[in-house]
């Protein structure tokens, strides 16, 4: 392997960073960090700055941990000047990332616990942003992972703490390189280190190529300013993934630049809600946008949404308890509203609501579809883009309906393409196991088919127009299939340390195999849920409830399909019979409790 030391790799580094614009600077200790501030501030802010003054400027700047300082660094400061006047001081300009001032430096020297030297710092406006540390080929890249979790817990808060303003740090060994947010020590972890992609996917390992795409001035700016999350709920900076940050940059692109609309085509497990909170809020800025929508299929997702998104800024979306709650947030000054489909289809269908919902109907409304592949290619779909006439529809799908998938699909068969336009970014299953962003997959083939006797070969199969469902849904072969469950369950799950789950393809399937599991004799405990919804056995059916709701329950009973609802109590029975619980869907409120329930139970 060809190896270079550390110290040419700085070097190396510092050149480069050099060629893209940084003024290389030496700074060798805490006071020459200071000074070097207080000239950069002066230069961005384009004022001069006493020394008295300047102490309290550091005196604020000291304030916090590493959360507090994150949301310091975003704001302005009102200055007390020395004549009695103020000023403001800004630290980051976070609309116009590009015209902060850029500097490198290396080598500088901090005492703490114990004296340390950082190998490569970047600085913006004079505040250390950015640390990069390095080791040299060969060596593993998680050594400088530790190494910068050493920094935090042994300096970085010594004397004017001003390295707890890092943002962002890269680790690199030359051959590979990755970046992650400056979190919390204690939940620092090194698989929350990403490698850099470009916008297909392909990773970026080497340090060269990194620095040229990711440390490029106004790129690091940008991450820094528009994506990295203060998260609220666990007071902690997240910043996004390459493919999150690309989907954005999509969305961003096409809703400012055109009126149409478009798709995100990103796999289950991706991180589709801190995408989807990150888009929106950049989104709310823009000057041509009124409101953004994230509109959701199900109520139970409609609360956990809202939740979702609140966690990552507290109090940024009022949850819509009711249609009447929704008008409301559509008429006064709420810029992001979470709903479900079927309270936003009442909303514009129903007279009571009519004359306040024509207020807005012609205002630039952003619509994010949670899931678009659902109940949205029906007539709702269809209703909301005839009612909003200068609306703009972006979806995000882990399974997108084609052309050759889409006939006899229950959406109408309607192409994802057809209904929101162009994949702005496709991040799928494959990209996701070779980033080991889920895991991998086991495939194991249980049982075979017989050859037919008869066949021209031994290899051949003569199968003729074979009804797949008819074989797929046979009572034989789901009873073979449950007895296999029930024999090796402890085996599959390691006695019991995990639980299992069984997808099945329809809400029919799923009652045949529950009501076979209760009729055997087993230990296991088994539990499920499913939507119930207006004329299911209805072959034109939208999948739209529409009903009113008052006091969280449901008041149109009538339109519910009584069997599979039925169904459902039957085996929410069973479950408050094992759990000692009280849950049923004759409200909204209890049916969410029985899905949170399981929810909680499955990852405990």
């Amino acid at each position: 392997m060809n190896t270079q030391s550390e110290a040419l790799l700085e070097e190396n580094l510092l050149k480069q960073l050099q060629g893209l614009g940084y003024e290389r600077v030496v700074i060798k200790n805490d006071k020459e960090l200071e000074d070097n501030l207080k000239i950069q501030l002066e230069k961005h802010n384009k004022i001069n700055i006493s020394d008295t003054e300047f102490k309290r400027v550091l005196n604020h700047l000291n304030k916090g941990n590493v959360f507090e300082k994150a949301k310091i660094l975003r704001d302005k400061f009102v200055l007390l000047c020395d004549d009695g006047t103020s000023k403001y001081i800004e630290f980051l300009d976070s609309e116009h990332w590009c015209q902060n001032l850029f500097q490198v430096t290396s080598q500088v020297s901090v005492e703490g616990i114990y004296k340390n030297r950082y190998d490569v710092t970047i600085l913006i406006n004079g505040l250390p942003l950015c640390q990069i540390e390095l080791k040299k080929s060969g060596l593993e890249l998680k050594e400088a992972f530790n190494q910068t979790l050493r920094y935090k817990r042994h300096s970085y808060s010594s004397n004017n703490t001003l390295f707890n303003y890092i943002q962002l740090f890269v680790i690199s060994n030359n051959v590979n390189t990755k970046y992650y947010a400056n979190s919390k020590l204690e939940s620092m972890n090194f698989k929350q280190t990403f490698y850099w992609s470009d916008k297909n996917n392909k990773r970026i390992d080497s340090l060269n190529e990194f620095a040229t795409n990711f440390l490029e001035k106004c790129h690091l700016s940008k991450m820094i300013c528009k994506y990295i999350v203060l998260a609220e709920a666990t007071k902690s900076l997240m910043v996004l993934r390459p493919y999150q940050f690309w989907a954005v940059e999509a969305i961003i692109e096409r809703v400012r630049d055109t009126n149409k609309n478009g798709y995100i085509w990103h796999t289950t497990g991706s991180g589709k809600t801190l995408t989807s909170f990150k888009t929106a809020q950049i989104l709310m800025k823009l000057p041509k946008v009124e409101k953004v929508v994230f509109v959701v299929d199900r109520k139970d997702l409609d609360y956990q949404t809202t939740k979702e998104f609140n966690s990552f800024s507290d109090g940024s979306v009022d949850g819509t308890d009711n249609t009447k709650t929704l008008v409301k947030q559509f008429t006064d000054d709420t810029k992001l509203i979470v709903t479900t489909i079927q309270k936003l289809n009442t909303a514009i269908s129903k007279k009571q609501y009519l004359e306040q919902m024509s207020m807005v109907k012609d205002k630039n409304i952003v619509f994010i579809f949670d899931e678009c592949h659902r109940s949205q290619f029906g007539e709702t779909h269809l209703a909301i883009t005839k009612f909003f006439t200068n609306n703009q529809m972006i979806g995000f799908t882990g399974t997108p309906i084609f052309a050759q998938n889409a006939t006899g699909n229950a959406l109408g068969k309607r192409t994802t393409k057809e209904l929101f336009d162009e994949c702005l970014h496709k991040y799928v299953i494959t990209d996701a196991i070779n980033d080991e962003n889920v895991l991998k997959f086991s495939v194991e083939y249980i049982g075979k088919y017989k050859q037919k006797e008869n066949s021209v070969t031994n290899i051949d199969i003569a199968v003729e127009d074979i009804d797949k469902k008819e074989l797929l849904e046979s009572s034989d072969r789901i009873e073979k299939i449950v007895d296999y469950i029930i024999a090796n369950h402890d085996r599959k799950t390691h006695s019991k340390e995990f639980t299992a789950m069984m997808c099945v393809s329809s809400v029919e399937m799923l009652i045949k195999y529950y009501e076979l599991f209760k009729s055997k004799n087993h230990n296991l405990k088994i539990a499920t849920i499913f939507s119930y919804s207006a004329n299911e056995d209805d072959k034109d059916a939208t999948g739209i409830v529409d009903l009113e709701e008052a006091d969280g329950a449901y008041v149109d009973e009538e339109h519910i399909n009584k069997h599979s609802r039925e169904k459902l109590d039957e085996f929410i029975d069973d479950y408050n019979k094992i759990f000692g619980c009280k849950y049923s869907t004759k409200d909204s409120q209890s049916f969410y409790n029985y899905y949170n329930d399981i929810s909680k139970r499955v990852k405990q």
